[in-house]
């Protein structure tokens, strides 16, 4: 079950990095998500805080990657591409 789970974030990930690197702009994770739905690459299982999980999944993997990050934290809750 576990497993599972891990991979729908990873597919929430890459549905972030592709959104926000179409971006010209930073964006805020509740705009993110709205976008990754309307464009179809993601939709949350059911979860009640998906704004709040993505944004910690990408914040992790600033701080994991850090340079080799697919994102960067441009100002308070405004994610952008690297």
């Amino acid at each position: 079950m576990r497993s599972s789970k891990r991979n729908n974030e990873v597919a929430a990930l890459d549905a972030a990095a592709q959104v926000l690197a179409g971006s010209k702009e930073p964006m805020n994770c509740k705009h993110l998500i709205e976008t990754i739905a309307k464009k179809g690459l993601w939709t949350s299982p059911g979860g009640k805080t998906p704004n709040a999980t993505h944004y910690s999944a990408i914040i992790r993997e600033i701080e994991l990657k850090e340079k080799e990050s697919r994102f960067v934290k441009k100002d308070r809750g405004q994610l952008a591409a690297a």
